[in-house]
């Protein structure tokens, strides 16, 4: 098997994993969210979530293997397959059909990501960042995390936008790695603060994604994967000397394809608010309806009339329970089944 043989391959597989960890996150998040306060810390005992941590971190792996056998430019247009893989499964386990809308925005949202990428990467890089470079890089993403992950508001677009900026920048500090570390431009001791700092983005981006779940899967993950590869792109193009590719007609072929992901992306939503299940709640293995409003209590019936007061034709005879003797039925068996004598 050749060395682009198997970065294509490794690619496919670390899709596959990142897209089936997406659906677990899903369906935890909504778990989470039924539960309120104290839901995150009960995570930390459930089996699902740390198969879902383990498939993020063996996709991560797999991502990495494929950088090394493989250029940049073919393994992160391959990473936009998660999209592809991610929607149908997750519409598998709520038991329900790809609505038409999600097809089209994961189609619109993944020609926009393939002209992005094609455009923006370029062969394997030979540079890497410095230590001080990814400082730097880690404390600007820093802030701009905790400005898109603030307090307040509901989670969604935002949190998932934090999210693939962490692991876009992950991505960028762990190429650093494969590069040169051990290496003269990053020493070994170097080259250990950069994997402490490619851990906490991976952490955080893990933890962001989370969050972002709970409004739905299209919308979020389309944001999330559009995000990284952006990220990654603004680390290259300013730090490690990357450009354009096609000049004037690749800066048009970028802007179309922003806009053209910008538009899956809104479909994606728009399908993700109109979905019936989107509301469920997660009980088990389960999706079961939330709890319903309890009805507004009946105004009591007015008073009604006293029987004396109506004509007799309307007066009704209580009918007593099953097995009870009718009072008429009594009377007339005390009087020789003849009825009631007359008086």
């Amino acid at each position: 098997m050749t060395a682009t043989l198997l970065a294509v391959a490794l690619s496919l597989i670390s899709a596959v994993a990142y897209a089936t960890a997406a659906v677990a996150q899903e369906r935890l998040a909504a778990r989470t969210a039924a539960q309120g306060h104290g839901g995150g810390l009960r995570l930390l005992a459930n089996s699902a979530w740390w198969a879902a941590v383990g498939l993020n971190a063996g996709g991560a792996l797999l991502h990495v293997a494929a950088l090394r056998y493989g250029t940049l430019t073919l393994v992160q247009p391959l990473g936009a397959l998660t999209l592809v893989a991610a929607v149908p499964l997750g519409a598998h386990r709520a038991g329900r059909r790809v609505a038409r809308r999600e097809w089209q925005g994961t189609v619109l949202t993944l020609a926009g990501l393939a002209a992005l990428l094609l455009t923006a990467s370029g062969p394997a890089p030979d540079d890497a960042l410095s230590l001080t470079e990814a400082l730097l890089v880690a404390g600007a993403t820093s802030t701009l995390l905790a400005l898109l992950a603030r307090p307040g508001g509901r989670p969604g677009l935002r949190h998932a936008t934090a999210s693939g900026l962490a692991s876009g920048i992950a991505s960028a500090l762990t190429q650093t790695l494969t590069v040169s570390a051990g290496g003269p431009h990053l020493p070994l001791w170097q080259a250990g603060i950069v994997a402490l700092l490619v851990a906490a983005f991976a952490a955080g981006g893990l933890l962001l994604a989370q969050t972002a779940y709970r409004g739905g899967l299209g919308a979020p993950l389309a944001v999330l994967t559009l995000a990284n590869p952006v990220a990654a792109a603004v680390v290259g193009l300013s730090l490690l000397g990357e450009h354009l590719r096609g000049g004037a007609p690749g800066l048009g072929l970028t802007l179309g394809g922003a806009l053209v992901a910008a538009w899956g992306v809104v479909l994606l939503s728009r399908a993700s608010a109109r979905q019936p299940g989107a509301s469920t709640v997660v009980r088990g293995s389960a999706s079961v309806p939330p709890p319903q409003e309890p009805a507004p209590p009946r105004e009591p019936d007015p008073d009604p009339l006293p029987v004396e007061t109506l004509p007799l034709a309307l007066r009704t005879v209580p009918v007593p329970p099953p097995g009870l003797p009718h009072p008429a039925d009594g009377a007339a068996h005390a009087h020789g089944g003849r009825g009631p004598r007359a008086a």
